[in-house]
């Protein structure tokens, strides 16, 4: 095989000059913790999501909680329902315990890797506050479909968008399509900021509770604190003799972004179309090469109304085949590509959920897909040539395999 020695890693991070000088910036000043670097990551990040606010937190887990925690100021209480895929990272189930919700799951559609339309319905009751779709490996769920169900019911919809920067559907930005979005800004993202994550909306109420939950639920919460720039001063501090810096309205989170990862984010969000485009390249690549390994292998699909965001290039082993994921990984690995699997059915593949007392076979496609589901990097520091490695690693396998 040609380039035995190419390596293939599954993800990168760009550090920009911009964001190498922005840091030192910050150093010097002394102001470490959110301050005009998150207010401007924030503002840049409204701006190319299609929306008028967005707030940033210190990770996509923490954008999905206080996504979901915002709606107990409009009405939701404790132990209210919300309905989730039962494939995605952990992190989405994780997300509405920590918010003090109950995920309700329902199963994907397997060509997609999306929640199922078709079974929403059948999950709402009337203690159901909002749907949780997850556009995962960046392809947009049924966003037609799912949205007037919500309406019909009279309950939100909030986009994991996760892993969808970059992602269309009808033109429009993953994360502007609902009641709220939240996003990973996780290393291995296309707007890192090493750690972070960002939730998006055109509520200016729901981003000025969310702003609150971040900071332990403080009754104070401007856009921008004039205590973390040069002014040092806030006019708004003093309500009837009260500090209202420590004033807590809501049960809240400590969830902040600091200076320095807002720095990192700053540095790509200049870079972010070229960054895309070129991930883009790669993951259509990808998926060209996956497409002539059918019946063995599959992946997903972009479909004229949607542009796939460019997260990873996701490989479904089929019935067809006559080998196992771990042999598969195992080969690619030795081969130098590096992989993961596509998660996982939370409900009955996840030991942290064995006490909802689910069973296997409740969700079969989720769990077709937890068995037998890994993904692929795409990422920017790879071209053609790594991509056209994997697929020959791929066919090296499969003639070996299924010979």
């Amino acid at each position: 095989m040609a380039s035995e020695h190419m390596r293939v890693p599954f993800g990168t991070l760009t550090i920009t000059e911009e964001a190498r000088t922005l840091i030192a910036q910050a150093l010097d000043t002394g102001r470490l913790t959110s301050g005009q670097y998150v207010r401007e990551l924030e503002t840049r990040f409204a701006a190319l999501t299609g929306v008028k606010e967005a707030v940033a937190v210190s990770s996509g887990a923490d954008a999905d909680a206080l996504a979901l925690a915002v709606l107990y100021d409009f009405g939701a209480r404790r132990g209210d329902e919300v309905v989730v895929p039962a494939l995605s990272f952990v992190a989405t189930g994780n997300a509405v315990f920590q918010a003090g919700f109950t995920p309700v799951f329902a199963d994907i559609a397997r060509a997609t890797l999306n929640i199922d339309p078709d079974l929403i319905e059948a999950a709402i009751t009337e203690r159901t506050r909002a749907i949780m779709p997850v556009h995962l490996m960046g392809k947009p769920a049924d966003m037609d479909r799912i949205l007037p169900i919500a309406r019909s019911h009279g309950i939100r919809v909030i986009e994991d968008a996760a892993e969808a920067h970059g992602a269309l559907y009808k033109g429009k930005p993953a994360g502007s399509l609902a009641d709220m979005g939240a996003f990973s800004l996780y290393a291995a993202h296309i707007i890192s900021s090493i750690e972070g994550g960002m939730i998006s909306t055109d509520n200016p109420d729901y981003a000025t509770v969310a702003r609150s939950l971040r900071a332990h639920g403080r009754a104070c919460a401007c856009p921008t604190c004039r205590l973390s720039t040069e002014q040092r001063y806030c006019p708004n501090r003093f309500e009837d003799g009260e500090d209202i810096r420590f004033r807590f309205d809501r049960v809240g989170f400590s969830c902040k972004m600091n200076e320095l990862e807002a720095a990192i984010g700053l540095g790509n969000a200049t870079c972010y179309a070229e960054i895309v485009e070129k991930r883009h390249a790669n993951l259509m690549r990808g998926i060209e090469g996956i497409r002539r390994f059918a019946p063995y292998l599959a992946t997903i699909e972009e479909e004229a109304h949607e542009r796939l965001g460019p997260h990873a290039l996701p490989i479904v082993i089929q019935e067809e085949a006559s080998f196992t994921r771990a042999e598969l990984t195992e080969y690619l690995e030795q081969h130098g590509v590096e992989t993961r699997t596509l998660f996982a059915s939370m409900p009955t593949q996840c030991r942290a959920y064995a006490h909802l007392g689910f069973r296997e076979g409740q969700f079969p496609n989720a769990e077709y897909i937890g068995r037998h589901g890994l993904h692929v990097g795409v990422h920017q520091d790879l071209g053609f040539g790594e991509m056209d490695y994997v697929i020959e690693v791929l066919r090296s396998f499969l003639e070996r395999y299924q010979s």
